[in-house]
C-alpha cells in the first residue's frame, strides 16, 4: 500500500503498528493513527497529524552459515554455480546421491548479488501479503524456498479464492529450490514453464484476476536413475528412461546449465579445504561481473531478448558456424542455442573481462548440457 502510494502521490493512513515497515518507502507521505477517531480532527484542520519520518534501511551484516567453503571438491559445479548466479541463468544438478548436490544449491543465494532497495520492497510487498513475517536486519537477504516435491501446482503458483501469492512469487528476485526433481508431478513443473519466461504469473478466478511478481532463478537436483546411481545393475536403460522422461522436453529447455556432480574421487577427504573460497569472495566477483551486465544492457545475461542478441552476443563467422553444426548435431532447440550464447556471454565478457565471445568459451558452455548428454545415451541403448 506505502508503495502504490508513493507511486501514484496518495496520501497513507495506517494503523501505528504498520508505520515502521511503511517507512521503509521513500518519499510516501504516511500518518500513523491509534484509532480512527483521530482522522475527523486531522480533516477538519483542527489537529493536523504528523507524517511518518522515513527510515533508511541499513543493511544488517549477519553470519552466513551456509557457506560455499563447506563444500569439498566438486570444482566443475562450484564454477556452475558461480556462472549461473552472475548471468542469473537457470542451473541443473545431476548426480548420484551424497555428491553434494543439495549442499550446493543451498549456497546459491549466498553469493548472489545483494538486492538493490527497490528489489527489497518488492520482496517484502509479497511476504506482507502472504503473512510471511518480515526482518529489517536481513532485508537485503534474496528469499530461498525450496517446496517439497509433494507440492501441488497452487502451491507452487500461487491460488484460493483469493489468490494468494506461491512458492515462485515469494522466491521472486531469490532462489526457486526443486530438489528431486523428477518426484514432482509433471504437470506441476510445466505449470512453471510460462513464468520462468514471463517474470510473472496471472491467476484467474471467475469474478476477477491477479497478476504476481514471479522473477525467480531456478536452481534443481535430481539423481540420474530411479535408483540414485549410474550403472548398478538395479535397472534396465528403458526404466531410467521411463524415470527421466517426467521431466518433458519444453521444461528442460528452460533450464540454462545442466552439471553432472560426480563422486568424489579416492584422497579427496585428505586435501586442505582451508584453500577452499568463501561464500562472501565469490560473491564479490559475482557482484562485479553483475555490475558489467547492467552497464552494458541494463539486465542480467540470462534476460538478454532475442532481438538483443546480436548486439550482445556477436560471434564471428566461423564459430557461428560452429555453434550452428554443434547445435544440429546434438539435436538442440533455438532455445538452447540462444541458451548457449547467453552462457558464454557471461564467461568471457563478464567473468574473464574478454569483450568477444571466443571458440573456448562456446566449448565450455556447450559442455554444460548433462542432461542432454544422459538422454541422448539412453535412447541409443534402447533403440539398439
Amino acid at each position: 500500500m506505502a508503495m502504490s502510494c508513493s507511486e501514484n502521490n496518495r496520501t497513507l493512513v495506517i494503523p501505528m503498528q504498520n508505520s515502521e515497515q511503511a517507512s521503509w518507502v521513500k518519499k510516501a507521505k504516511i500518518h500513523a493513527i491509534d484509532h480512527l477517531s483521530q482522522l475527523y480532527p486531522h480533516f477538519s484542520r483542527q489537529t493536523l497529524l504528523p507524517l511518518v519520518q522515513e527510515k533508511a534501511l541499513e543493511e544488517f551484516s549477519e553470519i552466513n552459515e551456509l557457506d560455499i567453503s563447506d563444500v569439498i571438491g566438486q570444482p566443475l559445479a562450484k564454477r556452475a554455480l558461480e556462472i549461473a548466479a552472475s548471468g542469473n541463468h537457470n542451473l541443473l544438478f545431476i548426480g548420484p546421491p551424497g555428491t553434494g548436490k543439495t549442499m550446493l544449491a543451498s549456497r546459491l543465494a549466498g553469493i548472489l548479488p545483494k538486492m538493490t532497495e527497490q528489489e527489497a520492497l518488492e520482496v517484502a510487498a509479497i511476504q506482507s501479503i502472504s503473512n510471511q513475517s518480515i526482518s529489517a536486519k536481513s532485508w537485503l537477504t534474496r528469499p530461498f524456498r525450496a517446496p517439497h516435491h509433494t507440492a501441488s501446482s497452487a502451491a507452487l503458483v500461487g491460488g484460493g479464492s483469493q489468490p494468494k501469492p506461491g512458492e515462485i512469487s515469494l522466491a521472486h528476485n531469490g532462489v526457486l529450490f526443486l530438489d528431486e526433481l523428477p518426484e514432482f508431478e509433471r504437470k506441476v513443473l510445466d505449470v512453471l514453464r510460462e513464468p520462468m519466461e514471463s517474470g510473472e504469473v496471472t491467476i484467474s478466478r471467475a469474478m476477477h484476476k491477479q497478476c504476481f511478481p514471479a522473477r525467480f532463478q531456478l536452481i534443481a537436483a535430481m539423481n540420474p536413475s530411479p535408483t540414485g546411481f549410474y550403472n548398478d545393475n538395479r535397472s534396465t536403460p528403458e526404466q531410467v528412461l521411463r524415470y527421466l522422461n517426467r521431466l518433458s522436453g519444453p521444461f528442460l529447455d528452460r533450464i540454462d546449465i545442466q552439471v553432472e556432480v560426480a563422486r568424489l574421487p579416492r584422497g579427496t577427504w585428505a586435501g586442505d579445504t582451508d584453500m577452499n573460497e568463501t561464500s562472501e569472495v565469490v560473491q564479490q566477483r559475482v557482484q562485479a561481473c553483475r555490475l558489467k551486465q547492467l552497464a552494458r544492457q541494463g539486465k542480467a545475461n540470462a534476460h538478454i531478448g532475442t532481438s538483443e542478441l546480436k548486439s550482445f552476443c556477436h560471434l564471428s563467422f566461423d564459430d557461428n558456424e560452429f555453434l550452428e553444426l554443434a547445435v544440429e548435431k546434438l539435436g538442440l532447440s533455438t532455445r538452447a542455442h540462444h541458451k548457449i550464447l547467453k552462457i558464454a556471454r557471461t564467461m568471457p565478457a563478464d567473468m574473464n573481462n574478454c569483450d568477444e565471445i571466443l571458440h573456448e568459451h562456446l566449448v565450455e558452455a556447450l559442455s554444460y548440457r548433462a542432461m542432454d548428454r544422459l538422454l541422448r545415451h539412453l535412447t541409443s541403448s534402447v533403440a539398439v
